[in-house]
């Protein structure tokens, strides 16, 4: 192999540190994301001409649905024996050191998985409490969801974390917080995958608007996003021990369900009759 031929990466994690509490690039690359989707959210609710007073508190359900959901799913997915051991570091952003004290470390640990379904749970609530259809709230945030995943992989990809296998390509990446061994970036293969299913949804959206059926949007969504996570798995490192004498990781396990729910949604006409009707 062409030791030349290889991406060195090995950059700093924190932008900068406020009161000796740091800001990371991923934590920047969250509120991106989820920026994008705001604006990219509220363009879709006034062109559907839902009322602005039904559309200000979404993001705040969407912001702690999605973390409170990705961080319970990371504890109880890939960490249970830990976290069960030390529930406050569940959902404070606190790390117990040796010596008995905490230290401020942020959640190092978020899962996908978890974030799509407590984002799903949030909307829920969302819906029922602002008397708005659900499955209008779902497609909607379900053409923004895919930004937001691309700018968390972008951050994923900040700090060496989620890493690929061992490659000879000419577009591997070495992380040198992790080893001197030339990786495939897959966090970026998740990056432009998201990016190019977001630009899809959004075409699709401007052809068809709202003329398809409802639950569309949010079933395409699942389906290309999770088709996309399960095969890219084969090119990741697994990220716990006890997925090592799994024939599919936890990941792949976990994005079969919401493939499942993903493709029924899209080409079930009738999907929008599961949840009682509201006004809008």
């Amino acid at each position: 192999m062409n030791e030349n031929v290889y991406f060195v990466w090995n950059p700093d994690t924190e932008l900068f540190s406020i009161f000796g509490m740091p800001l990371r690039y991923y934590s920047l690359m969250w509120i991106i994301g989820l920026t994008i989707g705001y604006v990219v959210v509220m363009k879709l609710y006034k062109n559907q001409h839902i009322p602005d007073q039904v559309f200000v508190p979404l993001y705040l359900y969407c912001f702690f649905g999605i973390l409170l959901g990705s961080r319970i799913g990371h504890c109880l997915f890939y960490e249970p024996e830990y976290y069960f051991s030390h529930p406050l570091e569940i959902l404070l952003p606190l790390k117990k050191e040796a010596g008995g004290g905490f230290v401020f470390r942020g959640y190092t640990g978020l899962a996908s998985h978890g974030g799509t379904l407590g984002l799903m749970i949030a909307l829920c609530i969302y819906a029922y409490r602002n008397k708005i259809n659900l499955w209008t709230v779902l497609d909607n945030i379900a053409i923004a969801t895919p930004i937001v995943a691309c700018f968390i992989r972008i951050g994923n990809f900040m700090n060496s974390e989620i890493i690929g296998k061992p490659t000879s390509s000419n577009w591997g990446v070495v992380f040198v917080q992790e080893d001197r061994i030339p990786r495939h970036p897959a966090q970026l293969y998740e990056a432009l995958a998201y990016l190019i299913i977001f630009v899809l949804g959004l075409l699709i959206y401007y052809k068809k608007g709202t003329s398809l059926h409802r639950g569309f949007y949010f079933g395409f969504c699942l389906a290309t996003i999770f088709i996309f996570r399960f095969f890219v798995e084969f090119w990741k490192e697994r990220q716990v021990d006890f997925e090592s004498a799994m024939i599919l990781d936890m990941g792949q396990l976990l994005s079969i369900p919401f493939i499942l729910i993903g493709i029924f949604c899209m080409f079930y006409k009738k999907v929008d009759m599961i949840w009682v009707k509201s006004k809008s």
